[in-house]
């Protein structure tokens, strides 16, 4: 989850809607009740639910789709794609996949090793098989649930029988996710002959409820007053980073460290009264009994252009920059056109064929929250949230732009003044329940913001577990976040190694993969030891580098080669000692 204010698109957080829906199917596994017989517990047939998620969400809907399994007297589970093998699938008669797509197209991290085995040349037939697959993902983006089609297609070139098609949700994936779920079950009911128990034995015991209410999510954010916004970086630094603090009040709000909150943020008054500008509108116009300029400030993205937008563009401007881009047909040249252009650009490269408001506002998608790691643990502080976040600023000689939830913290949302937050949870990430076990935390940037975290949980539990830190960033001087902090649980034996890489502060650049393979044998030995591994920050290269550096540190230790060092570290991702926050 992006401590910079990215949007994750590829799993969009648990939803009113959604809350609804899971409540309904957990209602549903309590009014069926206890079986009276062992007779009466086998179920009509089994369905088994794998599930690809980096944030959680396409395992809630997995945990929904099984509680609606066995409401409807179907057996069912609920498992991970990577603790699953291609040979498992050949023993079952009903599969359900639900999958998320993570960065460009890929399988989330919990799905790869899976997806590498399903993938191969010794994969088994699975003519015996009948599947549907659900789709979570961003239409934004050319990798549009990626995942789910890949899967989708390789078990059905495996021999396996298509039970429904697949749905592909967008980021407001409630309704076709439910949709889907009811449509599979009742088809499999009704061809498996299943129906529910008459209760007996006495009342199912209740449903754990969720560790947040449902009252916020995206629709219903709860309003928390900002009691702290900080300033960390040095004044004369390239880079704007910031330490917030959200007071929960009485949300009744309880997190965990590695968790993440989202933000609901507004966009930039000036930005909405430029756009109004060129479009020669004053805002008052109105739409569905809204002012137009309220709908722009709250409900659309007007900073990232849509897929949908852009096709309108160069179907109306076809002499426009932007057609001469696309007319190439290289998504690279595209991308890096668009890199900082905001919607206002885009109209203006269009001229006088742009739209008018009115045929604008379908083709802007809605404004998402924006989802941060939590960098406090509640164990410390149960009362408020911590965020830090790198404010995105940058310019050119025509305008300077802004990042829409970054600067609406920095700039909009004064100290104790309120924002819109729900929570996030991220199961898959967070510190080991063992507290004797080691933990090494790889986070350059406002990638240590869980670490910090995780660092007041082992301290409030007294754990004695080792923990080693790599951080790095630009300049010690501008860009050490936390040192005073970080100093103090060094010196109280918290932190046990702390590893720093500033890469401009020599001539040849450093980065925390050059402190890794500096430190291999220590590294290693801590991976022997137990050690759990995490990575945050920036997807796109850093976790890449990481993950290159630690292979090469596994395999030099080994000695045994690049095919064995691979292994290990899958070996270690199944036993969810190595994990990712990227973004």
């Amino acid at each position: 989850m992006p401590p910079t204010g990215t949007l994750i698109p590829v799993d969009a957080p648990f939803s009113a809607g959604q809350e609804a829906w899971l409540a309904g199917f957990l209602a549903g596994v309590a009014a069926a009740g206890r079986r009276g017989t062992a007779a009466a517990d086998a179920p009509a047939a089994t369905v088994d639910v794998l599930f690809g998620t980096q944030t959680g969400n396409a395992g809630f809907l997995a945990e929904a789709a099984v509680a609606g399994a066995r409401a409807r007297g179907l057996g069912g589970s609920a498992t991970a794609l990577d603790d699953t093998t291609p040979e498992r699938l050949a023993a079952m008669s009903h599969l359900l996949v639900v999958v998320s797509t993570y960065g460009e197209g890929e399988m989330p991290d919990n799905a790869g090793l899976f997806w590498e085995a399903l993938q191969s040349g010794t994969a088994p037939r699975l003519e015996g098989l009948r599947y549907a697959v659900l789709g979570l993902g961003d239409r934004g983006y050319d990798d549009f649930c990626q995942a789910a089609k890949l899967i989708d297609t390789r078990l059905e070139q495996l021999g396996a029988t298509r039970l429904h098609d697949r749905v592909d949700c967008d980021v407001d994936f409630e309704d076709p996710a439910a949709g889907w779920t009811t449509a599979v079950l009742e088809r499999i009911a009704a061809e498996t002959g299943a129906s529910p128990a008459a209760p007996a034995g006495g009342p199912a015991p209740a449903p754990r409820p969720p560790r947040t209410p449902a009252t916020w999510n995206k629709r219903t954010p709860y309003r928390s007053r900002l009691a702290v916004n900080r300033l960390l970086s040095g004044p004369a630094g390239a880079k704007e980073i910031r330490h917030y603090e959200f007071d929960l009040g009485d949300s009744g709000i309880t997190y965990e460290a590695g968790d993440a909150l989202a933000v609901v943020p507004l966009n930039d008054d000036a930005l909405v009264g430029a756009l109004l500008t060129h479009l020669g509108a004053s805002g008052d116009e109105e739409a569905d009994g809204r002012p137009l300029a309220d709908i722009l400030r709250t409900d659309r993205e007007i900073r990232t252009p849509s897929k949908d937008l852009i096709a309108d563009l160069v179907e109306r401007a076809p002499s426009s920059g932007l057609a001469s881009v696309v007319a190439h047909g290289d998504r690279s040249d595209l991308d890096s056109w668009l890199w900082g252009r905001d919607v206002l650009d885009l109209l203006r490269d269009a001229g006088s064929a742009a739209p008018g408001l009115a045929e604008l506002l379908p083709l802007l998608r809605p404004l998402q929250a924006r989802q941060y790691s939590i960098s406090s643990s509640p164990l410390a502080h149960p009362d408020r949230v911590h965020l830090t976040v790198a404010s995105v600023r940058y310019g050119t000689p025509h305008r300077t732009y802004a990042g829409v939830a970054s600067t609406y913290l920095a700039d909009r949302v004064g100290e104790d003044t309120s924002a819109g937050i729900y929570l996030q949870p991220n199961a898959s990430f967070g510190v080991p329940a063992d507290d004797d076990a080691p933990m090494i935390m790889i986070g350059p940037g406002t990638g240590i913001a869980p670490f910090r975290g995780f660092l007041h949980e082992r301290a409030a539990r007294g754990a004695s577990g080792r923990n080693w830190l790599f951080f790095g960033d630009r300049h010690r001087a501008t860009d050490f976040v936390y040192e005073d902090e970080l100093t103090r649980l060094r010196e109280s034996g918290v932190l046990t190694e702390l590893d720093l890489a500033f890469s401009r502060d020599q001539t040849e650049k450093v980065y925390v993969q050059t402190r890794m393979r500096e430190r291999s044998r220590e590294l290693y030995g801590w991976l022997e030891d137990g050690a759990h591994l995490y990575v945050c920050g920036d997807a796109s290269r850093m976790a890449k580098d990481v993950e290159a550096a630690l292979l090469d540190v596994i395999a030099e230790q080994r000695g045994r080669g690049g095919d064995d060092a691979a292994e290990y570290l899958a070996n270690l991702r199944r036993a969810k000692r190595y994990v990712r926050d990227v973004y």
